[in-house]
């Protein structure tokens, strides 16, 4: 059985702390590689490695680190199949998933590439008699990424780009779930030319998670995954003097309204419900049709649509949904099934009963997509984040009761309107209380000249991921006033300084 160790100094390294867990492909439920879980004296080394590098790095001018991402960048597209084929093998989602995950990571490369032109400071000429004013914005140092199983290359790539452009090293801490992507990546830098140290990545568990927030030398953290953690990220970071940005977790309605072209909805719906078995942070997870009449003819069209959903391995081109991430997983979203069912919804597509036809396949963590009505507020499967195919529908006579429905969650991730009527759609942006809106869009995932983040307890911190807000969290602004001797006064001022 192959180990899958840490990367520094541009080398992989194998693990020294005797600790490691096996990684499973959900396929098969077989382990077929197992990661090491890095000791607080891993972390430091790495750290200690970035630290070293960063004076240079910090040094180098913005155009030439570009071109080391520009030639990163021309690598992921020549072997975007390959990390696809890594993604699909330790998640288990499909192989053409795996390759859209590495596109939209590859579009904030893109991004990054052009950076040296948003690193440009202001200045403002004689702000006083012979008097100049300009700002810098420079690196923070060393930052560190820790990223979820559901994205182990997109995620990782909405932070070390833009990190790396701006001047910073980076530390990634990847998901043991699914580790390799990290090593891939971290590789095809080192041959796209980026320096020793520069970037480097850690295996490991909570130890090293820890160890990355209670580091003196590490200025900045980024973290998606579920809000408990999230809330700890930002507590903990915070507290040892950090800048952090934390992406929790969500719950996303879709508001169908009753001039919605219904047959736009059921497609966008099954896709952005049951895509990547629902293990998205973006996925549609609850359905909030406007009338009982929307919600009947809803219903009646994502029936057949779900049972006809081609359930399998990666490795069958056929396949629409893979299976889950874990065998633990498997049993937390059938537990949600099962709450949601004595809770009083009715379950009128059960994925539970799902089992492989697939010859090698019998022990994956597959379920069925599932459909629930008339699921309420007070319902768990509304409540929580269930991260799996499970699509709930809640029943709203208005669009202002749909709304309140939305007001009401904890999350505030992404949200999505159908409808014809423009009037409603201005209104509904411009109100609902989420950070990321989709009108007739079911999963608006901004583009990466753009940023992503949610609102409320889907995000903690100022800033949000990559476009100009993830330049601005990985780089700090400095002010310089400048005078020179010619016309200054050599007697002393106490008052307070002007510049009139």
């Amino acid at each position: 059985m192959s180990e899958i160790g840490h990367f520094i100094n541009n080398a992989r390294v194998a693990g020294t702390s005797g600790r490691s867990q096996p990684v499973y492909n959900p396929a098969t439920g077989k382990s077929e590689s197992s990661v090491v879980l890095a000791s607080v004296a891993e972390v430091d080394a790495a750290v200690a490695a970035a630290k070293a590098a960063w004076p240079a790095w910090a040094k180098t001018p913005p155009l030439r680190r570009a071109r080391i991402l520009d030639r990163f960048k021309s690598i992921l597209w020549e072997r975007g199949d390959q990390l696809a084929e890594a993604i699909s093998a330790e998640h288990g989602k499909t192989h053409d998933d795996a390759l859209g995950e590495v596109t939209r990571g590859l579009e904030v490369v893109e991004f990054a590439v052009g950076a040296p032109h948003l690193l440009k400071g202001e200045i403002t000429e004689n702000v006083g008699t012979n008097v100049d004013s300009h700002s810098l914005r420079q690196p923070l140092g060393v930052v560190a990424g820790i990223t979820p199983f559901n994205f182990p290359a997109m995620v990782p790539m909405w932070m070390f780009p833009v990190a790396l452009a701006c001047g910073n090293c980076f530390i990634l801490k990847p998901s043991e779930r699914d580790p390799s992507a990290s090593l891939l990546m971290a590789e095809w830098l080192a041959e796209a030319g980026l320096p020793e140290g520069v970037f480097g990545v850690v295996q490991g568990d909570k130890q090293a998670v820890d160890a990355l927030l209670e580091h003196p030398d590490v200025a900045a953290i980024s973290f998606v995954g579920s809000t408990p953690i999230a809330r700890y990220i930002h507590q903990t970071g915070t507290a040892n003097g950090k800048r952090v940005q934390a992406l929790g977790g969500a719950k996303n309605h879709m508001v169908i309204m009753p001039d919605a072209d219904i047959d736009m909805a059921v497609g966008a719906l099954m896709g952005a419900a049951f895509g990547s078995a629902g293990e998205r942070c973006m996925a549609i997870s609850v359905a909030v049709p406007v009338t009982d009449k929307v919600a009947d003819a809803l219903i009646e069209k994502l029936i057949p649509k779900i049972n006809a959903l081609k359930i399998g391995p990666a490795a069958d081109k056929a396949t629409d949904m893979g299976p889950l991430v874990t065998a633990q997983h498997l049993e937390k979203v059938k537990g949600y099934i099962d709450a949601g069912e004595a809770e009083g919804a009715k379950v009128v597509v059960d994925g539970r009963t799902f089992k492989t036809d697939k010859q090698g396949y019998e022990g994956g963590y597959y379920i069925g997509g599932t459909l629930l009505d008339n699921v309420t507020t007070d319902m768990s499967v509304w409540k929580d984040e269930i991260f799996g195919p499970v699509l709930s529908v809640v029943r709203a006579k208005t669009y202002d009761e749909a709304v309140d429905v939305i007001g009401q969650h904890e999350y505030a991730n992404g949200v999505a309107v159908f409808t014809r009527d423009g009037d409603v759609a201005r209104a509904f942006s411009h109100d609902i209380e989420v950070g990321m809106v989709g009108v007739n869009v079911p999963i608006p995932v901004p583009m990466a000249f753009h940023s992503f983040g949610g609102w409320k307890a889907s995000l903690f911190g100022d800033h949000h991921m990559h476009g100009a807000e993830g330049v601005r969290f990985y780089t700090r602004l400095k002010a310089i006033t400048t005078r020179w001797p010619t016309g200054m006064r050599n007697d002393p001022e106490f008052v307070m300084p002007t510049m009139g």
